[in-house]
């Protein structure tokens, strides 16, 4: 169990076990738990990113129940379908809340490719207030239009929960659970991290805005609508992030190269 957990022998063994698609899949997908790892967004044993499997859509992969973020590899991911059948081997378990919604979103979103869900404490902060998520920055324009707010109903393993939460996600890509957490989707893994690291920033900043017990001074509506086509007139109709996110291997590479057994 531990060799396999760990990648070594049994990391060789799965590489060959699926075809390539599946593999890339898998290697950006420990690369995100790394990178999220580092940048302080989850040192728990909760809270997890998923991915659709490139060739096989109806399949997902996820992380494993009782593995730290800074844990998972290529090989330790568990393949399941939206049903929750694992099918990968080892003796494994995932965690039904997890399992529960983000089966559900990419079951319902076959655009979207990648789910990401943490509770970073910036997030939290901001999800238990009455107004939700101020944008302050230019940064923070990226996410105008894109935040969907859940309404927090206790631990989200209920199925009859799950398709509120898709329906409140709608077509945006960021999601603040009251009372709970972050959720960010996108086209591809890069584009849900991307999304997922502009909101925690968000939300930090409003953190320590609010914190200073000033006035906020907030961007006009109409200058918000502006920046946020300059951003989307970069790369129109593209998934954001590509650059960023082969940034972020680089570094994957640099400081956990064993994420890739």
């Amino acid at each position: 169990m531990a060799e396999t957990m760990a990648g070594g022998a049994q990391g060789v063994a799965m590489r060959d076990q699926v075809s390539a698609a599946e593999w890339d899949t898998r290697v950006n997908l420990a690369a995100a738990f790394r990178i999220a790892y580092h940048l302080g967004w989850n040192n728990r044993l909760v809270n997890h990113i998923t991915a659709r499997v490139a060739d096989e859509p109806n399949h997902f992969l996820m992380n494993p129940h009782g593995l730290g973020w800074h844990e998972i590899t290529a090989s330790n991911l568990v393949k399941a379908d939206f049903n929750g059948k694992i099918l990968s081997g080892g003796d494994v378990e995932l965690a039904p809340a997890g399992l529960n919604f983000h089966s559900a979103i990419l079951r319902n979103k076959p655009d979207i490719d990648c789910v990401c869900h943490t509770h970073p404490t910036p997030g939290v902060v901001i999800s238990a207030t009455r107004t939700g998520l101020k944008i302050l920055d230019q940064t923070g324009c990226m996410l105008h239009g894109e935040v969907s707010y859940h309404e927090f109903e206790g631990y989200a393993r209920e199925k009859d929960e799950a398709p509120r939460i898709v329906a409140d996600l709608g077509d945006r890509k960021t999601m603040i659970m009251w009372n709970h957490g972050l959720l960010t989707v996108g086209r591809t893994i890069g584009e849900a991290f991307s999304f997922m690291r502009r909101l925690i920033g968000a939300c930090e900043l409003q953190e320590r805005v609010m914190a200073l017990g000033t006035e906020i001074r907030e961007i006009p509506e109409d200058v918000k609508d502006f920046t946020k086509t300059q951003i989307d007139q970069r790369n129109p109709n593209q998934p954001i992030g590509g650059p960023e996110w082969r940034m972020n291997l680089r570094l994957a590479d640099q400081l956990y190269p064993g994420y890739k057994t």
